[in-house]
């Protein structure tokens, strides 16, 4: 019989006013990959902080290899061999990649000097060990989000972690930093016998990479299957308790006049280099224009110009036939754009504020929710957010919770529902999804189809090609700041997309090669 790495016995984790677990228990085995999924606000991530020690249960016990955790704290959790990599990463933008790895537990030289040095070698030795490719000496602010989830990575190896828990891994990354990932964790599962376990929305890597599954709703555990017994569709109805068509998207009606326009346009990154160099796009009213790149190919810079978030260095951005070139985002808002942010953590919520507050921002001077001298009308903010809150399927301890404490997938639910409620006639969309589970993904997408039918113009850009697919009546590839090619959704496949993103004008040709 297989070993346990990890036995839960009635697990329950009670917050105020939410039963985030309720009496869960669960074996995970050695030297397998075990996926966890469920809605957002299933209690997965519970679950997983319990496992390495942030939380302590309510009720129940945990044993990690058949030793019982008696005090529950990371540093146990550390010693015990677990391993958290968390969704929102936990680096020093100003440090080197070393000294993120080597942090609490650094090489001294005479006992007291920190070795930069060792710290380096160390790091290289982790990276050739596991294949996980990242520059030692580089400063993580200025590498990609996929090199630095490979830093978070390192830094749990150099614990001596042999019990890895990864929550949403492939969230920011692209297809073929997914598919080098997935390479890594098959390796040290193989070779090393180490234990994975992944807490993910996206089901087809469910599939891809997993031994067994289980499936939570409402902070119980449903099942546990073997990856092979399954499909999709099954694990996604168990996850919300219903069947899930988010297959199915009608489109209706033709495109109508031109709403967003970009002429020329070069823009530049935070370092002063050109991001986005002479591109030239348009959206028209009642169209989705899905945007494919690989990260750091200028379509952030891209969206942050058009939404004023960014300075343009030559060329114009035209917004419901006004040119709005170099008006802040504020004056864009006015005009008739409403903007869904790529990180909804740094730009497109407050997390101390309240649902209520995150849900009006934007609509505060509005008279409904203002009177004489800006005094707001609490009972009235109130019902509108309560409204919002039900008709977007947002979950959490209700409109007062502050938004920080919800899960990634409900503060996506806040923004989506905040910019909606706006009924703009321009949407600027950047990574809708990331982060959200299979139900919420099913309610977002709709929404975004109902907007595009209203004739709303509407901008996508999305790491996730299924999703630029299966929104988008068109798509423009990326490649340095450069479009490299553009198509109808129906004239060309993900596989030939991929070579124009990768700067190949010919990709027709090459993928067929």
């Amino acid at each position: 019989m297989q070993e346990n790495a990890v036995e839960f016995r009635h697990i329950s984790m009670e917050f105020p006013g939410v039963l985030a677990n309720d009496d869960v228990s669960l074996d995970i085995r050695k030297g397998e990959v075990f996926a966890l999924v469920g809605e957002n606000g299933a209690g997965k991530t519970t679950l997983m902080n319990i496992l390495y020690g942030i939380h302590e249960p309510t009720n129940g016990e945990v044993y990690i290899r058949g030793r019982k955790v008696e005090r529950f704290s990371p540093k146990t959790a550390i010693s015990m061999g677990v391993g958290m990599v968390h969704q929102h990463f936990m680096l020093v933008p100003s440090f080197t990649v070393a000294q993120n790895i080597v942090m609490s537990r650094e090489p001294r030289r005479l006992g007291v000097l920190f070795d930069n040095k060792a710290a380096e070698a160390a790091a290289q030795r982790l990276v050739e060990e596991y294949g996980l490719a990242v520059d030692p000496a580089a400063v993580v602010r200025e590498i990609g989000v996929g090199l630095q989830q490979r830093v978070e990575i390192l830094k749990t190896l150099y614990r001596g972690a042999d019990i890895l828990i990864l929550d949403e891994p492939t969230a920011v990354l692209t297809p073929q930093e997914t598919d080098e990932l997935f390479a890594v964790i098959r390796r040290v599962v193989r070779e090393l016998g180490m234990t994975v376990i992944i807490i993910t929305h996206k089901l087809y890597e469910v599939m891809a990479i997993s031994d067994r599954v289980g499936v939570m709703r409402k902070g119980r555990l449903i099942g546990v299957e073997n990856t092979c017994d399954v499909d999709e569709k099954k694990l996604a109805s168990m996850m919300v308790g219903r069947p899930v068509l988010y297959d199915r998207l009608e489109k209706a009606g033709e495109a109508g006049a031109e709403q967003i326009a970009v002429h020329d346009l070069t823009v530049c990154d935070d370092r002063g280099l050109v991001a986005v160099d002479g591109l030239s796009l348009s959206v028209r009213a009642g169209e989705v224009l899905g945007i494919a790149a690989i990260e750091g190919n200028g379509q952030s810079e891209l969206l942050e110009a058009i939404t004023g978030m960014r300075r343009v260095e030559r060329g114009t951005v035209e917004v419901c036939g006004q040119n709005v070139t170099g008006k802040t985002a504020g004056e864009i808002r006015k005009v008739g754009l409403s903007h869904i942010p790529e990180d909804r953590l740094a730009t497109g919520v407050s997390r101390s504020a309240s649902v209520t507050d995150n849900l009006l921002m934007g609509k505060q001077r509005d008279k409904a929710f203002s009177g004489f001298a800006f005094h707001q009308r609490r009972s009235s903010i109130e019902r509108y957010a309560e409204e919002v809150y039900e008709r977007f399927d947002i979950r959490g301890a209700g409109i007062d919770t502050a938004v920080g404490s919800m899960s990634g997938g409900n503060m996506q639910k806040v923004v989506v529902a905040r910019e909606f409620s706006f009924d703009s006639p321009v949407l600027i969309i950047a990574q809708p999804t990331r982060g959200v589970d299979v139900g919420a993904i099913e309610f977002i997408h709709t929404r975004i189809i109902e907007k595009r039918n209203a004739g709303c113009a509407i901008l996508l850009c999305s790491a996730d090609l299924d999703e630029v697919f299966r929104l988008s009546d068109r798509i423009i590839t990326m490649y340095e700041g450069r479009i490299t090619g553009e198509f109808r959704t129906s004239d060309i496949t993900k596989e030939e997309i991929g070579w124009y993103m990768t700067g190949h004008r010919e990709g027709k040709e090459a993928a067929k090669a």
